[in-house]
């Protein structure tokens, strides 16, 4: 699963057509990330973005060796875990289906930092629709002048 950033610098106002419920990639996304949590924000994006090119070394490069990925239901206890299992497939999945970013909050102190997403997912993976609401909560450590991703926490359910 992915989730596309528009943008971390605040919110990016998006034509919306007049449905009631126009679709995620339409709507105008909410961030309350503060100033201190925007870089982190920023390797959240760029962890989402190798997924989306497939290119899953630079991907993992953002994961610390001892990241926890939690994915409906399950878990991957490191790094090594996950590329293991499930990134190749993460990966491939990013590239077909388009995501959003509807609403983003996030904020760091001292060396821990929290971005918190909610989205929507649309397209076909394997010949099936895709249309699936989303929440995405990053935690990263500073490793230095940087940030890695710790922790994933990964759910989705259907859209209504």
């Amino acid at each position: 699963m992915r989730l596309i950033a528009i943008g971390i610098t605040g919110i990016a106002a998006l034509s919306v057509p007049g449905s009631a419920h126009p679709p995620a990639s339409q709507r105008a996304v909410h961030s309350t990330l503060s100033e201190s949590g925007r870089g982190a924000a920023a390797i959240v994006d760029a962890f989402h973005n190798a997924l989306t090119r497939g290119d899953t070394r630079a991907a993992a490069a953002l994961l610390a060796d001892d990241a926890v990925i939690f994915e409906e239901g399950g878990v991957e206890r490191s790094k090594a875990e996950y590329q293991a299992h499930h990134l190749v497939a993460d990966a491939a999945f990013a590239k077909v289906v388009s995501s959003s970013v509807i609403r983003r909050a996030g904020n760091s102190t001292g060396t821990l930092a929290w971005i918190a997403t909610e989205g929507r997912m649309t397209g076909a993976y394997k010949g099936k629709a895709v249309d699936r609401m989303t929440t995405e909560t990053m935690l990263l450590r500073r490793f230095g002048r940087g940030w890695k991703i710790v922790h994933v926490h990964w759910s989705s359910g259907a859209a209504s």
